[in-house]
C-alpha cells in the first residue's frame, strides 16, 4: 500500500447534515477514510438513515470495490441512542445489569444489531465495559451494566456476542476504564489515581474478559490512569495501549481512539498532532467525529509521517492491516445476515416481563 492508502485506513470521520457531504464523499471515493461515524444530527428519519448509509457505501466503492466502509454509530440504549425518534430503543444497560439475565442481554444485542444492519450500519460502539464505581461520574453512570466487575464482564460479553449474532461489529469501551472519574472527557481530562492492584481488580477485569472472548474492537479512554502511566492520557500512552492491552491482556482486534476532538485531548494537542501520538501509542483507528477540515488535516499529517518515517510507516501498516481485516469481517457478517432472534420491540416486552419477575429492578 502507498502512504495515502495506509493513512486512509486509520481514519473514521463525521460530518453535519442528513446527506453525505461532498467533502466526505470525495475522501471516501479516494480511499482516504476507512468509514464514517453517524450521530443523531445525521439521522432525522428511518428513510434518510437508509439513504445516507447507502450513499456512503456507493462513494466507498469507487475506491475499494466490494470492501465496505465502516459505518459506525453509538447505539448503547438509554440516553446514548442515535436512531431517529420513534425507533424502539433499548433501556439503559444498568437496567439490564440489575435484571442480570445473560440470555436476555444477548437477545438485546442481537436485536439491535439486526436493526442496525438493516439500516446500513456495520459497527456499533458498544458495549460499555466501564464499571460504575463512582456515583459522581457525570458521563458513565447508567450506561454501565453495574458496579460489579464480574457482572459488567459477563453481560458486556453477552451483548457483544449478540451484536455479532445480529450481523454487526462490537466495540468495548472505554479502556482502561472511565467508570471512576468525576469529570467528563468530552470537556475535561479526568484522572484515575488507583494503583495497579485496584485497577486489576475493578477497572481492567471486564476488558481482560472481553479480550479472552475475542471482542472485535476496543475504544480508548481520554483518561489519565496514574497506575499505568502518570500524566499521560491513555489514548496517548504506549504503556496502556500496547504494553497493557496488546501484550499483557492479549487483545488482537482493532483499537479505536475516542474522538480526537474531545476537550480532554484537544486542549493538549490539535487532532492532527494527536493522531500521530495515538497511532504510535498503539491505536489502529482514529475518530474525528465532526470537523471535516480537521479530519482532512489528520489524513494529510498521517500521510506525511508515513512517507517520512520508516518506523511510523511500519506501525501504520500494522494498524491498517487490522482495519482492513475488520472491514472484510463486516462484509462477511452482512452477507451472512443476522441469526434468527426477537425484534427490538419483542426484546422490550421480554425486559418488561423480566422486571415483573425481579425483586431488584424498580
Amino acid at each position: 500500500m502507498n502512504a495515502r492508502r495506509i493513512a486512509g485506513q486509520l481514519l473514521v470521520s463525521g460530518f453535519d447534515g442528513s446527506t453525505l457531504t461532498a467533502q466526505t464523499a470525495g475522501a471516501l471515493s479516494r480511499g482516504e477514510r476507512a468509514g464514517v461515524i453517524l450521530f443523531k444530527r445525521n439521522l432525522p428519519t428511518i428513510d434518510a438513515t437508509a439513504a445516507l448509509t447507502g450513499s456512503i457505501q456507493r462513494a466507498t466503492a469507487q475506491a475499494d470495490g466490494d470492501l465496505p466502509a465502516l459505518v459506525a454509530v453509538d447505539e448503547e440504549g438509554g440516553r446514548v441512542s442515535r436512531l431517529p425518534a420513534g425507533e424502539p430503543k433499548l433501556p439503559p444497560m444498568r437496567m439490564l445489569g440489575a435484571i442480570g439475565e445473560v440470555d436476555l442481554v444477548e437477545a438485546a444485542g442481537r436485536a439491535i444489531g439486526a436493526r442496525l444492519l438493516e439500516l446500513g450500519f456495520n459497527l456499533d460502539f458498544a458495549p460499555v465495559l466501564d464499571v460504575d464505581s463512582n456515583p459522581n461520574n457525570p458521563v458513565i453512570a447508567d450506561r454501565s451494566f453495574g458496579s460489579s466487575p464480574g457482572i459488567v464482564a459477563e453481560l458486556g460479553i453477552a451483548f457483544a456476542q449478540g451484536l455479532a449474532n445480529g450481523g454487526v461489529l462490537a466495540c468495548g469501551k472505554h479502556f482502561p476504564g472511565h467508570g471512576d472519574t468525576d469529570k467528563d472527557s468530552h470537556f475535561d481530562l479526568p484522572v484515575v489515581r488507583h494503583d495497579r492492584a485496584r485497577l486489576d481488580r475493578i477497572e481492567l477485569a471486564p476488558f481482560r474478559a472481553a479480550c479472552r472472548a475475542g471482542i472485535d474492537s476496543i475504544m480508548s479512554a481520554h483518561v489519565v490512569i496514574e497506575g499505568i502511566e502518570p500524566g499521560v492520557p491513555a489514548t496517548f500512552s504506549r504503556a496502556a495501549m500496547h504494553g497493557l492491552l496488546r501484550e499483557e491482556l492479549g487483545f488482537r482486534g482493532v483499537l479505536v481512539s475516542d474522538d480526537l476532538e474531545m476537550r480532554a485531548v484537544s486542549a493538549l494537542k490539535p487532532p492532527n498532532e494527536s493522531a500521530l501520538v495515538a497511532i504510535t501509542a498503539g491505536c489502529d483507528l482514529l475518530l474525528v467525529c465532526e470537523d471535516e477540515d480537521a479530519a482532512d488535516s489528520v489524513f494529510a499529517t498521517l500521510t506525511r509521517e508515513i512517507e517520512a518515517s520508516p518506523a511510523f510507516r511500519a506501525r501504520a501498516e500494522e494498524a491498517a492491516q487490522r482495519v482492513l481485516a475488520m472491514r472484510r469481517e463486516a462484509a462477511n457478517r452482512a452477507r451472512r445476515g443476522p441469526l434468527p432472534g426477537p425484534s427490538v420491540r419483542q426484546v422490550l416486552e421480554q425486559i418488561d416481563e423480566a422486571i415483573g419477575r425481579s425483586t431488584v429492578v424498580p
